[in-house]
């Protein structure tokens, strides 16, 4: 045990002493022991977040590595991949569509007027040369504005961003995309000077319209090229890149101006123009040129000519222009007189719909509406919707009893009719007019006459009458067959009814005139494969004629008279006045108007005597003015018998008996006398074969004068016989209904 009396070695404390030193009196003590414990807290926590930060920068860094894993090759920036592109232009060379991907010359930003970068970096980047490829300023400007609008109003996205996600990207809104874009932005604006970049953007953003770069811009809207846009069309460029599909002029040229202003005020705002520039520019803003002149509901023409475009040269022939048959000043007449007639009557009238094809006497259609606005409803009414003809078919009815011997003056049974026990159709208006004209029966569609008159001449007859006309749908041999009680097209009746234009011949409808591809080189040059052969002689086309004409003079086409001109056409109705149609013609031009609505309701009473008329009066007095009048072939009628005393048998009151084909005698070339005389007339010489006499049951005595095949040879005037012309391709038949139909068509 240690002595306590034990002296200490020098310096060596007791511990007494070692607790008095520790304590410090209590002061030293709690100021050396508070001390530690908070050092210790600032160094735990410095420690944690310097730990933190440096697997924040690698979980940073792992994120980036795995958004740069899968980054689209840089060697795309000098790539274009794009669909061909099929441009269509009407007969005068009006674009009237566009489909596929439009690129133009490249254009260097030295080449390009200045207030056309000038007026991209005023409305979409305004620090472009002063930031890296990311603007943290304006996107905190952006995030600021956005949530005080409570709305996205703004975008911080920089030019260099937009190029990458363009050439680079798709347009998801994702995480992953936004930092791939991000890194492409990072990487352009150190690979390439500002200027270069500028100029990248300007020829590879999308402008609408399926323009690609502002050369291509620039010839879509202004005809021009993009080294002499002006001011405000440079503006209305740039306007277009916020909603180009939904702006673009060519559809919306108030929607492409209004934007324009914006841009402009912004350039004022960012000090690119002056005060004095700038209230120039909104006075007069851009236009789009007259080449491209804004046809909305020409595209339903458009879309219906392009499959007949790919039925021509098929579908692998790059970039092509075709040239159309559209005519775009009767386009504009079509489009005007069914908007100003619909939006007139149409909610009145319950009738939401219309629509209108005009086809000349070849057959190339030379306008089409195919509905009231293709941008709300694309559906083509005037080729996809099948609907019944009603009473617009009975010209078919009455070509078959002309042909067969009947004549206008012949006196029918206008009262009540049963057909085989079962069917009673009634006239429209269900009255009954006795003892009356084959003619009055035509003027006052009578159905009781009409059914007779198909029941005389044979079901099967009238059915063969439509085909030799291009009638394709589906006709059975029902009683109700007379009065229109199938489903056909507008464009497939308009266009039998233009035989009873041009002469006899039966025609196939087209719109295209000639396919070139990007080069110029020809791939389809229409001839004169539309006319398909001559199908009604002279006497019976002539009568049919008149019975049309006492229609529109006197009849339930009233309506449609236009002044000092011959029109003929025949009106249609259907049941509970579900379709209403008018389909006339005069020498120069047909037409076919329907009215009705997409589900099939009834309309207020609208007849084919009513809207239709009205709509066809109103296109056809624009489409005719200026032109000459001209006489539709007529019957001989009065004339022949008036001359049949002097003349003999070869002036016989009606059709003569026609004289069999025989190549070993020349007699069968020569003109017949009455033929010399007519000419004296200045009437041309019957081309066809003479109308057959009726049999005893009142047909033709040879059924095959029905048949196409004994026509062929006989072109239609004016056309060259053999003329395919040069570079014809694939097969012109035409498909009358393109798409999906809407409910109850």
């Amino acid at each position: 045990m240690p002595n306590p009396s034990k002296p200490k070695p020098p310096g060596q404390k007791n511990s007494s002493q070692k607790n008095q030193a520790k304590t410090g009196n209590g002061r030293r003590g709690r100021k050396s022991g508070g001390a530690r414990p908070k050092r210790g807290l600032a160094g735990g926590l410095l420690r944690l977040a310097l730990v933190a930060g440096i697997w924040a920068v690698v979980a940073l860094g792992g994120l980036f590595a795995y958004f740069a894993y899968d980054l689209p090759d840089f060697k795309e920036l000098y790539v274009i991949e794009r669909r061909n592109s099929v441009t269509l232009k009407a007969a005068d060379g009006t674009v009237l569509a566009t489909y596929g991907d439009l690129y133009g010359e490249h254009r260097t930003l030295a080449e390009l007027p200045k207030h056309l970068p000038q007026a991209l970096i005023g409305t979409e980047d305004r620090r472009f040369y002063d930031h890296f490829g990311l603007d943290p300023i304006g996107l905190a400007r952006a995030m600021w504005v956005n949530m005080r609008a409570g709305r996205v109003v703004q975008g911080g996205s920089t030019l260099t961003q937009q190029l990458a996600k363009n050439v680079f990207l798709d347009s998801g809104r994702t995480l992953k995309r936004k930092a791939q874009e991000v890194l492409l932005a990072l990487w352009l604006e150190r690979n390439f000077t500002k200027d270069q970049i500028l100029e990248m953007y300007l020829n590879r953003v999308y402008f609408g319209a399926g323009a690609y770069g502002v050369e291509a811009a620039a010839q879509r809207y202004f005809d021009k090229p993009a080294t002499q846009l002006s001011l405000t069309e440079s503006a209305m460029l740039v306007g277009l890149l916020k909603a180009p599909s939904r702006l673009a002029p060519t559809g919306n040229i108030k929607s492409a101006q209004q934007r324009a202003s914006q841009v402009l005020r912004n350039m004022a705002d960012a000090g690119l123009i002056d005060d004095s520039a700038l209230d120039a520019a909104l006075k007069r803003p851009a236009q789009l040129a007259a080449s491209r002149s804004p046809m909305p509901n020409a595209r339903y023409f458009a879309d219906w000519v392009l499959e007949e475009v790919y039925q021509l040269v098929g579908r692998q022939h790059g970039d092509l222009v075709v040239l159309t048959s559209l005519d775009a000043r009767l386009q504009q007449a079509a489009e005007r007189s069914v908007s100003a007639v619909m939006g007139r009557e149409g909610e009145k009238q319950n009738a939401e719909q219309a629509a209108l094809v005009a086809l000349s006497p070849d057959g190339a259609v030379r306008a089409m509406v195919g509905g009231r606005d293709y941008i709300d409803s694309p559906f083509n009414r005037a080729t996809q919707a099948r609907r019944q003809p009603g009473s617009a078919f009975k010209p078919i009815v009455f070509l078959t009893a002309v042909e067969t011997g009947i004549e206008p003056g012949d006196m029918f049974s206008d009262t009540p009719i049963t057909i085989d026990g079962k069917w009673s159709p009634r006239n429209f208006d269900g009255k009954y007019q006795g003892d009356i004209s084959f003619a009055e029966a035509a003027a006052r569609s009578s159905n009781a006459v009409a059914v007779r008159l198909s029941e005389q001449v044979g079901r099967q007859r009238v059915i063969d009458t439509a085909r030799r006309l291009g009638i394709v749908s589906d006709l059975k041999p029902h009683p109700s067959l007379a009065l229109g009680a199938f489903e056909t097209g507008l464009l497939e009746l308009s266009n039998a009814y233009v035989a009873f234009a041009n002469g006899g011949y039966t025609v196939m409808a087209y719109g295209v005139r000639e396919v070139a591809d990007g080069n110029g080189n020809v791939l389809f040059r229409r001839g004169n494969e539309s006319v398909m052969a001559h199908m009604i002689d002279e006497q019976p086309l002539g009568m049919l004629n008149d019975l049309l004409r006492g229609v529109v003079d006197t009849g339930t086409g009233r309506a449609a008279r236009l002044p000092n001109r011959q029109v003929a056409g025949k009106t249609g109705t259907t049941s509970d006045y579900r379709d209403a149609w008018f389909i006339g013609y005069t020498p120069d031009l047909i037409a076919g108007v329907w009215v009705g609505n997409d589900d099939n309701s009834p309309m207020n009473k609208v007849s084919g005597g009513g809207l239709p008329a009205q709509i066809w009066r109103g296109f056809m007095n624009d489409a005719l003015r200026g032109s000459e009048p001209r006489d539709l072939p007529t019957a001989r009628g009065g004339l022949q018998r008036l001359l049949s005393g002097l003349l003999g048998s070869d002036a016989q009151a009606g059709p003569a008996v026609a004289a069999p084909p025989n190549n070993n005698s020349g007699s069968t070339n020569e003109p017949s006398l009455w033929d010399r005389i007519l000419r004296q007339f200045g009437r041309p010489q019957s081309t066809g074969p003479a109308q057959l006499q009726p049999s005893a049951q009142g047909s033709p005595a040879a059924d095959s004068r029905a048949d196409s095949r004994a026509r062929v040879e006989s072109p239609m005037p004016g056309s060259q016989p053999g003329a395919q012309g040069e570079g014809a391709i694939g097969d012109s038949r035409m498909i009358w209904q393109v798409g999906p139909q809407p409910a109850r068509q």
